[in-house]
């Protein structure tokens, strides 16, 4: 059975990350192992100039691997941007997957909306399976507070994670 994805979405600083660490707080309180995965348009880089796998992408190598005793890290150089079903491929050993970002990817989305960010949202009614808002929509979709992470996580074990625990 593939491993669910859910993408938390919205407009920049209406607290996408913040609701992302409170469902991955609620979905470990509740024993789930979590990934994450955060899509960067800008482009970003991990490797520290003089580093030793800074110097081995520098001479070279397409893959470097960053391996400790209680961490992995490998950075790939890639032709194009990988699309978020190659990246669900590579992940392995986790209860459900959460990204922030993806809006125009076709994994379902959490929205999350500010009054103060205006009133309209990035997504349709068919691509949300919530609103995490302070202010009401007129959607037939679950419509959650800001800080209600513990009624998203409910959703999500309803409809995504088939043996809560």
């Amino acid at each position: 059975m593939a491993i669910p994805m859910i993408s938390v979405v919205g407009k920049s600083n209406t607290g996408k990350t913040t609701l992302l660490e409170k469902l991955v707080a609620e979905l470990k309180r509740r024993g789930y192992r979590v990934a994450t995965v955060k899509h960067d348009t800008h482009g970003f880089d991990i490797d520290r100039p003089g580093k030793d796998s800074w110097r081995h992408a520098r001479a070279g190598s397409d893959v470097v691997i960053i391996s400790g005793p209680n961490r992995l890290a490998m950075i790939e150089k890639r032709e194009k941007e990988i699309t978020l079903n190659e990246i669900a491929d590579r992940v392995t050993n986790v209860d459900i997957v959460l990204t922030e970002g993806y809006k125009r990817g076709d994994r379902p989305k959490i929205e999350v909306s500010r009054h103060e960010k205006g009133s309209e949202l990035l997504c349709t009614e068919d691509e949300l399976i919530a609103i995490a808002a302070d202010q009401p929509f007129d959607m037939n979709v679950p419509q959650f507070g800001l800080d209600d992470a513990a009624g998203l996580v409910d959703l999500i074990e309803e409809k995504f994670l088939a043996n809560p625990f």
